[in-house]
């Protein structure tokens, strides 16, 4: 783990700003695919049917689909009834992320999760822009819990924010 921490450390700039371009078009590219393949299809009846794809099943417990579904709000759908505080909300966190990044001197070791976190905030904001919502498909039941779905972006956004934590704690033991 320290080997892949210390590589991670030794990412110029650029190639951390290539590496949350590059996974913030993994986002995109997902997100269409999702929308292409696994959003609701016309059925004979003219119902819209939703399409599922089975990963895996009951593998030590867990099950893995790809799941359309669509979000209006923040995590598990938080703050869907106010979308364009949301949003304003989520510009004034991007817009600080990249100034930060870009004109301070960021702490090595944050550089990357600060990254993360605002590729996956500019994928779901790209959301907003395009389809007027986030587009998720990421689903997992852990031993009968249903976790809700997500997306690439929403994984960004999360290591990121581990990262952060992690470095954060272990600088206060040193």
């Amino acid at each position: 783990m320290m080997s892949s921490l210390s590589f991670f450390r030794r990412l110029s700039g650029y190639k951390i700003a290539l590496l949350g371009i590059g996974l913030f078009l993994l986002d995109m590219v997902t997100k269409m695919l999702a929308l292409h393949y696994l959003a609701a299809a016309p059925s004979a009846t003219g119902m819209g049917v939703e399409r599922e794809i089975i990963v895996f099943q009951n593998v030590i417990g867990i099950d893995f689909t790809l799941t359309y579904a669509i979000n209006k709000g923040a995590a598990w759908g938080c703050f869907g009834n106010f979308p364009y505080l949301l949003l304003a909300l989520r510009l004034v966190l991007i817009g600080a992320l990249f100034v930060y990044l870009l004109f301070f001197q960021a702490p090595q070791n944050y550089r990357l999760p600060l990254t993360l976190i605002l590729s996956g905030a500019l994928g779901n904001v790209c959301d907003f822009f395009l389809y007027g919502h986030v587009i998720d498909m990421i689903h997992f039941v852990f031993w009968g819990y249903d976790y809700p779905v997500f997306n690439v972006a929403d994984s960004l956004i999360f290591l990121g924010t581990c990262m952060i934590l992690f470095n954060t704690m272990r600088h206060k033991e040193s």
